[in-house]
């Protein structure tokens, strides 16, 4: 059953624009919900926000067990992080790092080997934007429909799109579209990149998804759905567009819109 979108209430930030957002979840057809969600306000400074996906991989405890710690570790540093002094490359660094080792500290402890993908994007009140991803989950930006940027997989297929030996629309097929050149929780350190937007404005997206959304949509669609809809809406028509177009076969999914809105009058 699926859980409904929560929604944050529309509110100024100090750069000019309101912030719309949402968040939405489904466990697909799977049996069990590894992908966790979140989108949390900071709790001293308005307008600085964090939106968070992590898809946990590792059998149906271990799997939940390593988003579940991508998810504390990183609420609790962004909890402690100051948007006025604080370098938010280097918080979002030890979010990763710290997700990593904890994750890797489970499975000792557990004799488990659970995994996570994680997606983030930090908001700082000056309306300035920073991002981080490790795995396949992925953060979208767009103006309006048009999409403007979004990261890179760290996945095989990805690679193979990289050196020219397959189209994305042939990754989405590949028998192989599944397997990651690393994530959260591995022997080796994760790889993980990063990408700046020095300013937001009015009528910019923002949204972070696990591959159980996106693996359905391309860039014009997620676009046209996010820009005509609000937050809420377009949260609720991606999660039933990808279940149906999943055909009984979908994985977990997940998703955080956020909508830099005009003021009105």
């Amino acid at each position: 059953m699926r859980r409904p979108p929560t929604i944050t209430s529309p509110y100024t930030m100090p750069s000019g624009y309101r912030l719309s957002a949402a968040t939405g979840i489904h466990k697909g057809d799977r049996e069990y919900q590894q992908d966790q969600v979140g989108l949390f306000q900071h709790p001293r400074v308005q307008g600085c926000i964090l939106g968070l996906v992590a898809d946990g991989m590792g059998g149906r405890s271990g799997g939940r067990k390593a988003s579940d710690q991508v998810m504390l570790t990183v609420k609790q540093l962004f909890e402690r992080f100051d948007p006025y002094t604080d370098d938010a490359v280097a918080t979002l660094k030890q979010m990763v790092s710290e997700a990593h080792m904890v994750i890797k500290l489970t499975a000792i402890s557990s004799e488990q080997e659970p995994h996570s993908t994680m997606a983030a994007f930090l908001l700082n009140p000056g309306g300035d934007c920073h991002w981080a991803h490790t795995g396949d989950s992925r953060v979208y930006h767009f103006h309006g429909k048009r999409f403007m940027h979004r990261t890179s997989d760290h996945s095989y297929v990805q690679a193979l799109i990289d050196r020219g030996e397959l189209t994305e629309e042939q990754a989405l097929t590949h028998p192989q579209s599944n397997i990651l050149m690393g994530c959260l929780g591995t022997e080796a350190d994760p790889p993980v990149d990063f990408h700046y937007i020095p300013k937001l404005r009015t009528g910019d997206i923002l949204l972070a998804c696990s591959d159980g959304l996106w693996h359905y949509f391309n860039n014009s669609e997620l676009g046209s759905v996010l820009a005509t809809l609000s937050a809420r809406e377009a949260s609720e028509f991606l999660i039933e567009k990808a279940r149906s177009r999943a055909r009984g076969v979908g994985d977990n999914l997940s998703l955080v819109v956020v909508k830099m809105e005009a003021l009105k009058n």
